[in-house]
């Protein structure tokens, strides 16, 4: 599944090409693409269809784009394999296409923005935006202190500037539950998935099981400031991708896998200190950690 990074990049791609740009027309080939849209293609096509882009938003997994009027967006959560392209206003379908936008803008003309997705997790909808009730904006990349009601209920991130960290660590400092599992608390800090969640917890040298009330509060300092680091890496890398599933507007795929120290390293030898990585089961996933490295408190 698309973690912050990837959500990151497809938003950052996608902000230059549709902000300022109005939307012309809208194409819904499969209904099932809007799942978190209840009223249907129809009103879909109808809320959108001439509408300004006013912004490009991101917070945790879920990405929005703001409309002019600042009441609603349309917001994209790309499940397990969603993608947002852009692409020639004349181009063919792409493989497992579901909604296309054709868009206007000043600069850059007619442009389509294609919404695919194999598998059909993925979802598009307008929804309304809510007042963020700590007045900072919404989410990363907007200025606006509103946030659509889908997203609401999502923790903010550790690269968003209003991120909490103070108020994360009381909370984690008060759980009896696994860090691991803390991490992938999404109403606590979004963003973080399998993938960037072992890879943080490795930097900082802290096993995936310990409890989070077991941990110095000095440890979850560095713990966050180790999410920090490896995101910002993941951004810089363009992502993770280990399939087509996972790519940029413009099709690219991201190559922070070749930078994973214990994400699917399981065998290998840890970079850190050369025993071999162990992968353990977590939650109907797996956890891949160094033993040596990362002692369970």
């Amino acid at each position: 599944m698309p973690e912050l990074p990837e959500v990151e990049v497809v938003r950052s791609g996608l902000a230059p090409a549709v902000i300022g740009a109005r939307v012309a027309a809208v194409d819904v080939l499969d209904e099932r693409a809007l799942t978190r849209h209840p009223s249907g293609a129809d009103d879909f096509a109808a809320r959108l269809e001439g509408r300004l882009v006013t912004g490009a938003a991101r917070r945790g997994k879920f990405l929005w784009l703001p409309l002019e009027g600042d009441a609603d967006a349309l917001v994209a959560h790309l499940g397990m394999s969603g993608q947002l392209l852009l692409r020639a206003p004349d181009a063919g379908p792409e493989r497992h296409e579901r909604v296309r936008l054709h868009i206007e803008h000043q600069q850059h003309g007619r442009l389509a923005v294609v919404f695919s997705d194999q598998r059909t997790f993925g979802s598009l909808a307008v929804d309304a935006l809510l007042d963020t009730p700590d007045t900072a904006p919404g989410g990363y990349g907007t200025d606006l202190a509103r946030v659509p009601s889908q997203v609401a209920h999502i923790g903010r991130d550790a690269l968003d500037p209003a991120f909490d960290e103070s108020g994360f660590a009381a909370s984690v400092l008060r759980r009896a539950s696994a860090i691991k599992r803390i991490l992938l608390d999404q109403t606590l800090v979004s963003g973080i998935g399998n993938i960037y969640a072992d890879e943080s917890l490795w930097a900082a040298r802290i096993h995936p099981e310990t409890e989070g009330r077991a941990l110095p509060a000095q440890a979850v300092r560095r713990l966050m400031g180790e999410v920090r680091l490896v995101l910002e890496k993941a951004l810089a890398e363009g992502g993770t991708s280990f399939d087509a599933q996972y790519v940029n507007v413009n099709g690219q795929a991201g190559y922070f896998a070749h930078s994973l120290n214990a994400y699917g390293q399981h065998g290998q030898p840890c970079p850190r200190c050369g025993g071999p990585i162990r992968r353990a089961a977590f939650m109907n996933r797996s956890s891949h950690f160094c033993p040596r490295c990362q002692r369970r408190r």
